[in-house]
């Protein structure tokens, strides 16, 4: 990245569970990147219940980094609802979102703001090669070939949570689901509004520490009814209303 400053204000955001080993990195990556991009910046950390000591590490960083917000869900209340706690609490232009697991290179993101360009609301990351075991890489290819051929979305990789988005767009759709649905659901939602994506290549690297929930049986049939339910509203009922009114609801999350 070069030193010039940009006019834009830009919200970087990480969802946060169980993820005391890389969450501090995240952060001071994170910090490093957006005071080389501009001035006015935040960081918000959107812990979803965690039973590590995540909650500890993440109040002693506050005191560090004076522009670090964050917002501690009681319960753990699923990934969906996470990230609809980070983009309706956003208090700025640009919307910077990914995982606190460490799987993605916030560096990255210094990739992605020159894409931001007049003309394109959404910068949606694509993985260059999936890092995973191999359960997980089939497990995401069917799930790629089926939601693509349910949903007819344009975007080569819905399952990338790295995404650089306009704030505003969350003025004009509403998200519902609370699982990791959302995503497909975010996406779709984007392009029915007749917002503008463009795509970028950013590399995905193994798992630090914990593993991932979504192999579990009883969540995979959680996500397979999701699926089933978003097709049934979105394309079906083509229920997309906006989402004004669902941001202030969302905005009574208690911030620190």
């Amino acid at each position: 990245m070069t030193n010039k400053k940009h006019p834009y204000s830009l919200t970087i955001f990480f969802p946060c569970y169980n993820d005391t080993a890389t969450i501090g990195r995240l952060i001071d990556k994170a910090d490093r990147v957006a005071r080389g991009f501009t001035d006015d910046y935040e960081i918000i950390v959107v812990d979803d219940g965690s039973k590590d000591r995540s909650r500890d590490l993440l109040l002693s960083l506050k005191h560090k980094y004076k522009y670090l917000r964050l917002i501690f869900h009681d319960k753990n209340m699923g990934y969906g609802r996470v990230l609809k706690s980070g983009f309706y609490n956003a208090a700025k232009e640009l919307i910077f979102y990914t995982d606190g697991d460490g799987q993605y290179d916030v560096s990255e993101l210094g990739k992605l703001l020159p894409v931001m360009q007049d003309g394109v609301d959404i910068v949606n990351g694509y993985k260059i090669t999936r890092t995973d075991p191999l359960y997980r890489k089939i497990i995401g290819v069917l799930y790629l070939r089926l939601t693509r051929l349910m949903f007819n979305f344009h975007v080569r990789d819905v399952d990338c949570d790295f995404r650089l988005i306009r704030r505003k767009v969350f003025d004009n759709i509403k998200l519902k689901h609370n699982t990791g649905v959302i995503c497909l659901e975010l996406v779709k939602k984007l392009e029915l509004a007749g917002y503008r994506f463009a795509e970028f290549p950013v590399h995905h690297y193994q798992r630090m520490a914990g593993r991932s929930q979504i192999s579990q049986p009883k969540r995979l049939l959680r996500i397979g009814f999701d699926i089933l339910k978003l097709w049934w509203e979105v394309m079906v009922k083509k229920d997309t209303p906006i989402g004004v009114a669902y941001r202030n609801e969302i905005t009574k999350d208690n911030s620190i």
